[in-house]
């Protein structure tokens, strides 16, 4: 019992001076060649493996400084608070507002991610679907699922038209210089204008640029439906100043 107590602490030890170890330097450290005991020790301890570098590097979560995403990296090797690199990738696509691609887990987690998520959607752990040409990662929960294909889909559009993503909306200037751009456009292109911010927002964006520009959500909705509809006219069109000209008061002659 002893010497049960006194191997833990040496590792305990050992992984707060270094912050992590691989299996050979825990076994150099604990005196034995058995990797059975030592990975019996890291069990009782509730150790963490590394997501990269296949593994090799075992912590114990105590010493993680986690970042908001629940990763960390220590010299090179990456930790996640989710365990090994199937779960991460899992857990990362669940929560993902819009599923990831292949792509753009390798940007978050910085290793090579492709293999690991081809396995979970062939263990159907996840789902996929091939959206403007590139894989896209889902969950497989149905609900959230569909809530990550409609986003992804609105993110795709948004992209195909060059269009900027609705959170620069947030910034005072653009949202001044709308207003400005909006009061120097005629009637009909006021409408169309307003429809065609509201597409960039996607689902509620009608309330927003109702709210925005100060018009009736109402014709923002028209608008849009003329736009993509294709059902302009270009005859006719009322501009700024047009209109019968204001008749001039005459002046009574003495």
């Amino acid at each position: 019992m002893r010497t049960r107590k006194f191997s833990t602490e040496t590792v305990v030890g050992l992984l707060k001076t270094t912050g992590m170890a691989t299996l050979t330097e825990l076994k150099e450290a604990l005196g034995t060649s058995s990797t059975m005991t030592v990975l019996r020790i890291l069990k009782e301890l509730g150790y963490l493996s590394s997501y990269s570098h296949r593994g090799q590097y075992y912590t114990l979560s105590q010493f993680c400084r986690f970042d908001e995403d629940g990763l960390w990296n220590c010299r090179e090797v990456s930790f996640s608070l989710y365990g090994n690199l199937l779960n991460t990738a899992r857990e990362f696509v669940n929560k993902a507002q819009a599923g990831l691609t292949a792509g753009e887990m390798e940007n978050i987690l910085r290793v090579e991610a492709k293999h690991s998520l081809l396995k979970l959607f062939r263990d159907k752990q996840l789902h996929r679907s091939k959206i403007a040409g590139t894989y896209v990662y889902f969950s497989a929960d149905k609900i959230q699922q569909k809530k990550q294909r409609l986003a992804r889909h609105e993110q795709a559009n948004r992209q195909a038209l060059g269009l900027l993503p609705e959170v620069v909306l947030d910034r005072d200037e653009l949202k001044a210089a709308i207003i400005l751009f909006f009061s120097l456009l005629d009637e009909q292109q006021r409408r169309l204008y307003a429809g065609l911010e509201s597409y960039k927002l996607g689902r509620g964006g009608d309330v927003a640029i109702s709210a925005l520009l100060g018009v009736n959500a109402h014709t923002v909705s028209r608008g849009r439906q003329e736009l993509f509809g294709g059902d302009v006219n270009r005859q006719g069109i009322r501009s700024v100043g047009g209109g019968r000209k204001r008749l001039e008061k005459k002046r009574r002659r003495s």
